[in-house]
């Protein structure tokens, strides 16, 4: 188990372990961060061991081609994606230092947002593979709030929209949609494989009122839903933990939402 601690965290705006389709994500082996910026912030300090370039799926929004970072943090090896590094090997960095540049490639869907992925793995083991990465748990608590399925559209994207609702409870503490009293969902529901839960939890896991998925521990394994936005199906629900702003992002290409509009949403399960 790798901790990354709440003065990490604190550089970034959002995080979210589970909210993505990729094995590294696994059991919430590996962790995105989101920085408030496209300056890529080191979420570990360490020695530079090697930077190298990867050609990405070819996507017509994103970059062709992405980066791996690896850092020697002298207990693990940390593998830092979607940066362009200004950095090489030997160079020393801190927490909250910049990489480099963030890239948006073809491993990002279209309404993911840019940001910095991080995994562990052994000091023994291939650095440049993601499977086999070390668990990673975040020691800082974590509001759960109460959402009815209600807001109103803040910022309205091509293929996603952030709504105002929930409101976060207490700016400048980590905040997440509540899916059980007391419980935060993390996670893309249900367009992701699984999600993931914090605290953990054994049993049914609720969104606006309606049963998505099941909490075995910190993972989630999501129900065959629908979400609906208005009365329309959408892609899904794109749950995060953050800092100072929360609301609700619906995952929806091809939407006709525009700012100011009201959206109720709602979960249909399939029979």
């Amino acid at each position: 188990m790798v901790t990354v601690p709440a003065s990490t965290l604190a550089h970034y705006s959002r995080f979210s372990r589970f909210n993505s389709p990729y094995p590294a994500h696994d059991e919430g082996r590996a962790i995105d961060l989101y920085p408030d910026s496209n300056r890529g912030l080191s979420p570990v300090a360490g020695e530079v061991l090697d930077t190298r370039t990867v050609s990405a799926p070819p996507r017509p929004y994103a970059a062709a081609e992405d980066h791996l970072i690896l850092l020697d943090t002298g207990d693990h090896v940390a593998r830092i994606l979607h940066v362009d590094p200004a950095v090489g090997a030997g160079d020393h960095v801190d927490v909250g230092d910049p990489l480099g540049e963030m890239v948006r490639s073809g491993f990002f869907a279209p309404w993911v947002d840019n940001h910095v992925h991080l995994g562990f793995r052994p000091p023994d083991a291939n650095p440049h593979r993601a499977a086999g990465s070390l668990p990673i748990e975040t020691p800082v608590d974590v509001h759960a709030t109460d959402w009815d399925g209600t807001g109103v559209v803040r910022e309205a994207g091509e293929t996603s929209v952030h709504l105002d609702a929930p409101a976060h409870p207490s700016p400048g503490t980590w905040a997440g949609l509540a899916g059980a009293p007391g419980v935060a969902l993390d996670g893309g529901c249900p367009h992701y494989g699984g999600g993931g839960v914090r605290p953990p939890l054994d049993g049914p896991v609720t969104v606006a009122g309606e049963r998505v998925g099941v909490a075995a521990g910190e993972c989630v394994t999501w129900e065959d839903i629908t979400v609906v936005a208005n009365g329309r199906p959408i892609t899904g629900l794109s749950l995060f933990l953050a800092r100072d702003v929360l609301g609700t992002k619906l995952v929806c290409p091809d939407h006709d939402f525009t700012v100011g509009d009201r959206v109720s949403v709602a979960v249909r399960r399939e029979r």
